[in-house]
């Protein structure tokens, strides 16, 4: 923020060095593997889909239905545990290296904002201008607009799918208002995210630089500034009882959040380690050894050694792997089928003219098997009655669900206070066999009440 209380719009300089050059590579990679994943299949399905409607979540060729609420929760374990691990070891790295705000801002969208207004100087000549109509600026809203489009619409390719975005993309927006508007809709949140609130996104909105109050501790590596190597700052050429930092002001310069390292680790600092080479090439200017500002941790700083075997990183790893184990095992001994029984979507049960209480079972299906099945359904425990199975076997096509209906019709002696046990049996006729448990509704009390009348 300025004095006034106004918006300070954070323009670094770009530090090209070392550690730059080689987050360049890990971004490009990154942005290549987000642009190609909705068009890449494992086992006949997309590499990653996030069908919360079907409220189907797919990775990596494997579809966690409803019935695999467990093995979600696992899965969202092992990625919250690894985020956990990776910050204990080696701090920020996420936010630095592998989150698309930083990898698209820093590579893409900040470039093309340098190129078009003419490096940081022209960017900032714009602000003091207090004019968003300056035709290079204009210009850049315009190319952010494009990129904009594609980054959303490969977004919503996940939650989608590929095939259904093209069919979106290729229709009258008349024809699809309401997917028209969410893909509007997040075209405008890329845009304003990429050209207004940019770093605002990772020091206001973001809870990680909140987080890492409990994630790190004092042999966590961070980007820190040598305190002892570095004080007094001075400048100018009579340095006999001055540090190596020489006031410059270079690391302040190119921080993308805006902040000063040298005031210690902050909740802003994203650990991008722009200022390791702005003060690198400081440092080889002026004839002192690099490092000042570094990869380190507290306890190196302070003059101890770092200890990499401590409580939270045994805990971690300990917790990751015993999660990882019982997750493979549980995808492992899962069945080839999942068999999820439902009631009518109507009344309970319902009385037939020659009175039978008829109750509709709705039988859904998740073929795992990876082939075609037909499944044999039959009943256990309505011999006194009917059994109605429209079509049966029934088809399911591989790792596809599916959902069928059976009709058991039963005396209304048949039920003991409201309810008669049955058992599902389903088979494939291969390597699938089970039986589930249900309880058929029908009336209570012999005078056929479909509630218990008050003692």
């Amino acid at each position: 923020m300025n004095e006034d209380g106004s918006r300070r719009w954070v323009r670094p300089k770009p530090a090209d060095g070392d550690w730059f050059s080689r987050r360049r590579i890990v971004a490009y990679v990154l942005m290549v593997i987000y642009l190609a994943i909705p068009h890449v299949y494992m086992n006949g399905k997309p590499l990653i889909l996030l069908d919360a409607p079907h409220r189907e979540f797919t990775f990596f060729g494997y579809t966690f239905l409803p019935t695999d609420t467990l093995l979600f929760m696992l899965f969202l374990g092992i990625l919250i545990l690894c985020v956990f691990s990776f910050t204990a070891l080696f701090g920020r790295v996420w936010c630095g290296w592998g989150c698309p705000q930083t990898v698209w801002m820093e590579y893409v969208f900040r470039p093309i904002e340098r190129l078009i207004e003419g490096g940081r100087v022209g960017s900032m000549n714009i602000d003091k201008s207090g004019s968003h109509l300056h035709p290079r600026r204009l210009l850049k809203y315009a190319v952010y607009g494009v990129l904009a489009l594609i980054l959303a619409h490969t977004f919503l390719a996940y939650f989608v799918g590929a095939e259904q975005l093209k069919v979106w993309v290729t229709r009258s927006p008349i024809e699809h208002p309401s997917s028209f508007a969410v893909m509007g809709v997040t075209s405008l949140l890329v845009f304003l995210d990429f050209s207004y609130f940019r770093e605002q996104t990772c020091t206001i909105a973001c809870p990680y630089g909140r987080w890492q109050s409990v994630l790190l501790d004092k042999s966590s590596l961070i980007v820190a500034y040598d305190y002892k190597r570095g004080e007094p700052r001075m400048k100018g050429k009579d340095r006999s009882n001055a540090g190596d930092c020489i006031e410059c002001g270079a690391c302040v310069q190119t921080c993308p959040t805006g902040i000063d390292i040298r005031d210690g680790l902050q909740m802003e600092c994203i650990h991008c380690t722009q200022c390791v080479d702005a003060c690198d090439a400081i440092m080889d200017s002026v004839g002192s050894p690099r490092g000042l500002i570094r990869y380190t941790s507290r306890e190196i700083l302070s003059g101890e050694a770092r200890h990499i075997w401590r409580p939270r990183t045994v805990a971690y790893p300990v917790a990751l792997a015993g999660l990882i184990g019982i997750f493979a095992w549980q995808i492992g001994t899962k069945a080839d089928a999942d068999i999820t029984l439902l009631r009518s979507l109507d009344a309970p049960f319902s009385e037939e003219a020659d009175g039978r209480i008829s109750n509709q079972v709705r039988v859904r299906i998740a073929n795992r098997s990876g082939k075609p099945r037909q499944y044999t359904l039959s009943i256990v425990g309505a011999e006194a009655g009917q059994v109605i199975i429209p079509v049966n076997p029934f088809p399911v096509a591989h790792n596809q669900t599916e959902t069928t209906s059976l009709f058991v019709l039963l005396p209304k002696s048949a039920f003991d206070d409201g309810q008669h046990a049955i058992r599902l049996r389903v088979t494939d006729g291969a390597d699938f066999t089970t039986e589930l448990p249900y309880n058929l509704l029908g009336p209570t009390g012999e005078t056929g009440h479909t509630e218990k009348e008050s003692p």
